[in-house]
């Protein structure tokens, strides 16, 4: 349980960063790039922007309709410093806990993160700090490169599974204590539009991944899960191939002015998952 008082407004208003627009398509070196060519380009302008307490529509919210939604979620795992057993144990928790949540007939857990700001500013390995840029994880294009990549690692026929409708989905929660600093903001997909969204190159050292990047619009409404504990989780989608169905859901981390001041640095996990439905399953 969260140490202060649950009773929060309906809004907070807290900075968010969103890309300026630009001509030039950009980039962003996952490794130390080259002498004189900086790690990112793009600015990157923070908007003061009213954030929805999201606890309210829980129950109404939808992975295809908003792109999001809150699923109880409880977890005896506590091996978050091992990256094996987070594979072999932590995996399959997510993977049953999306089927379930999406009706997929399978669901292969593939990534994850961990994020904890102070320990990422330490250097330890494998610690990465939250994410304050509005972004998405994958593109039209990124995504199902990404599927099929997965699925042929695995052996598995992608032709023909790619042939059904597949998703991307992300399971997000914290680790050891509520998320009340540095919680996740997630915009309603419903009111993004598709111009506000910006490829990006994604430079590794051996390949060119792509995100989308996020400008602001007025018309966005964006919402978060205060006191998230870690016996809960969203769920959030970063790609699907039915295009009747939210696709592409835009998150970011935020500072929150309704957390304590002493609330100590966030610590979440994020597991990213293929899904694939049945056939003939789509989103209607």
């Amino acid at each position: 349980m969260s140490a202060f008082s649950p009773v929060l407004p309906a809004v907070t208003k807290a900075p968010l960063l969103f890309l300026r627009p630009m001509r030039e398509r950009p980039v962003s070196y996952q490794y130390d790039p080259p002498p004189g060519i900086p790690e990112r380009t793009g600015t990157y302008d923070p908007h003061l922007i009213e954030i929805r307490n999201a606890r309210p529509l829980a129950p109404a919210l939808s992975l295809d309709a908003e792109g999001f939604t809150l699923v109880r979620a409880h977890s005896d795992f506590s091996d978050y410093h091992d990256d094996a057993a987070i594979r072999s144990a932590y995996y399959p928790e997510a993977e049953q806990l999306i089927a379930a949540a999406t009706g997929a007939e399978q669901v292969i857990g593939f990534d994850h993160n961990i994020r904890n700001a102070d320990r990422a500013a330490k250097g330890e390995a494998g610690i990465r700090a939250p994410v304050p840029r509005a972004h998405n994880d994958f593109t039209l294009r990124s995504g199902p490169d990404r599927v099929r990549a997965e699925l042929e690692l695995r052996g598995l026929d992608a032709e023909t599974l790619l042939r059904r409708r597949f998703a991307i989905i992300n399971l997000w929660r914290p680790i050891n204590r509520p998320a009340d600093k540095s919680p996740l903001a997630l915009a309603d997909v419903r009111t993004v539009a598709p111009a506000d969204l910006v490829a990006t190159d994604l430079i590794y050292r051996d390949r060119i991944g792509e995100t989308y990047s996020v400008q602001h619009n007025d018309a966005q409404r964006w919402y978060y899960f205060p006191n998230l504990s870690p016996n809960e989780a969203i769920l959030l989608k970063g790609y699907d191939s039915d295009e009747r169905a939210a696709r592409f859901t835009p998150h970011a981390a935020f500072d929150d002015p309704q957390s304590p001041p002493d609330a100590p640095e966030r610590e979440s996990i994020e597991v990213r998952a293929l899904a694939i439905y049945p056939e003939e399953a789509d989103a209607s």
